[in-house]
């Protein structure tokens, strides 16, 4: 039976304070239509910028040690978001908004239990459309120190995970869970953070667990936890788990693999997801590439897109191809947000999109058409020159570039387009492109 995607009915609102920063947030969930993911914005900055929960968002983990953080440029950031994103992950909701008015998800009481309730109270309903599963091809491995972690091909969701600490109360703890909805309420979503008494001092003179105590955060004694209580037996391992199912959550889609994990942590759970983010966009690439084709005027979306053009994030600057003559005429669309990564830097102060990316824009409409004839099917599209180029007004954020592209001459090894993008009905920039068509 085909599984639909999901998001939730009615909004939900989440207060507390994050576990690193101890500063005071609240959240507001909200659905989002199919396909959207999972996306936050951080409504305590002008223009509320959108931050999608994937990988091409993550922050170095220097930047925000002992948590995995999300972020735009240098001054945009949402930290320690694993807890959230393995709730996410666990209750299996696809597309979602997460409103934010500070720079961490609050820690609560360092599991993921009060987001799971506030997320079913708000009511999970499922959508018209499939989820869209990543099913691993090929092993992999990671390795750190004395971590480990292996993901193997398998046609569900699974993760073992071996924790091992020089500590009485933390040696060789394990647990196997097949990850579903299911297993994640009851084993997985009230197993809270933890940390060595001995650690704790050292953290908090790194500026770190400023908004932590013996409530939200197991602290890890000599010979037992305290002023606290566990409430599994394994309570660790089973928090290990968590960490690493929210972890790998970025990589934008539910995930088909066995995982096996040594002591990992999140560096090398980012390691993990960063190989498998590789595979993913191989086997994407090679999945369709160019057996698939709309037929003329259908539209063609982002993910069809990228298996025609090896461009992607941030340099895929096509959002729709609306329209497609094959070999003929082709119009594109790309939407300009304040989050677009060029303007974190580009005019600051007054943004304006660079016009060699509006170009490059053009190129890549462009590149659609002239790949989608049968006898150019496989090959690449390599930007040769501009010619006639004229930038006629400024292109800003909020705006919406309609490029049309048309052929002028195509040839076994060459190609020649006209291209204009045009805001609001008015020329933008247009131009005269070449383009050198080589085997892929």
């Amino acid at each position: 039976m085909e599984l639909l995607q999901k998001t939730i009915k009615n909004q939900a609102v989440i207060s507390g304070v994050g576990l690193h920063t101890g500063n005071k947030v609240t959240m507001v969930f909200k659905p989002l239509a199919v396909n959207s993911g999972i996306q936050f914005t951080r409504s305590d900055i002008k223009d509320k910028p959108l931050i999608k929960a994937d990988y091409q968002h993550l922050l170095a983990l220097n930047r925000t040690l002992r948590r995995t953080s999300l972020g735009i440029g240098s001054e945009i950031e949402i930290q320690t978001i694993e807890h959230l994103m393995a709730t996410i992950s666990g209750l299996q909701i696809d597309n979602l908004l997460i409103e934010i008015d500070n720079n961490e998800i609050p820690g609560m009481d360092g599991s993921g239990l009060e987001f799971l309730n506030a997320l079913k109270g708000a009511g999970i309903i499922e959508q018209d459309a499939a989820r869209k599963f990543f099913s691993l091809k090929e092993p992999i491995c990671v390795e750190e120190d004395s971590c480990l972690i292996v993901a193997l091909p398998a046609s569900d969701y699974s993760i073992r995970y071996t924790l091992s600490f020089n500590h009485p109360l933390l040696r060789a703890q394990y647990m196997e869970l097949a990850i579903t909805q299911e297993n994640f309420e009851k084993e997985l979503a009230c197993a809270r953070t933890f940390c060595l008494q001995a650690e704790a001092q050292g953290l908090q003179n790194q500026g770190l667990g400023k908004g932590a105590n013996y409530q939200n955060t197991l602290v890890v004694g000599e010979k037992e936890v305290i002023k606290n209580t566990l409430r599994f037996p394994d309570e660790f391992v089973r928090h290990k788990i968590f960490d690493l199912m929210g972890d790998l959550s970025l990589l934008g889609v539910p995930l088909k693999a066995k995982i096996i994990a040594v002591k990992s942590g999140h560096s090398l759970n980012l390691k993990l997801l960063h190989k498998i983010q590789q595979q993913k966009v191989k086997y994407d690439a090679g999945s369709i590439a160019f057996g698939a084709i709309p037929k003329d005027g259908e539209p063609i979306d982002a993910a069809a897109i990228m298996k025609i053009l090896p461009h992607r994030y941030p340099f895929l600057l096509v959002d729709k191809i609306i329209s497609l003559e094959k070999g003929k005429r082709a119009v594109g669309i790309k939407n300009v947000t304040v989050n677009e990564h060029f303007f974190v830097g580009h005019f600051p102060g007054k943004p304006v999109m660079p016009g060699v990316l509006i170009i490059e824009a053009m190129a890549q409409v462009g590149g659609v058409m002239m790949l989608s004839p049968e006898e150019n099917r496989g090959k690449l599209a390599f930007f040769m020159a501009a010619n006639d180029v004229k930038f006629r007004k400024p292109v800003l954020p909020g705006d919406q570039l309609m490029i049309e592209v048309t052929v002028g001459k195509i040839k076994s090894r060459t190609g020649q387009v006209f291209a204009k993008a045009y805001v609001d009905g008015k020329v933008a920039t247009e131009g005269e492109l070449m383009f050198a068509l080589v085997e892929g």
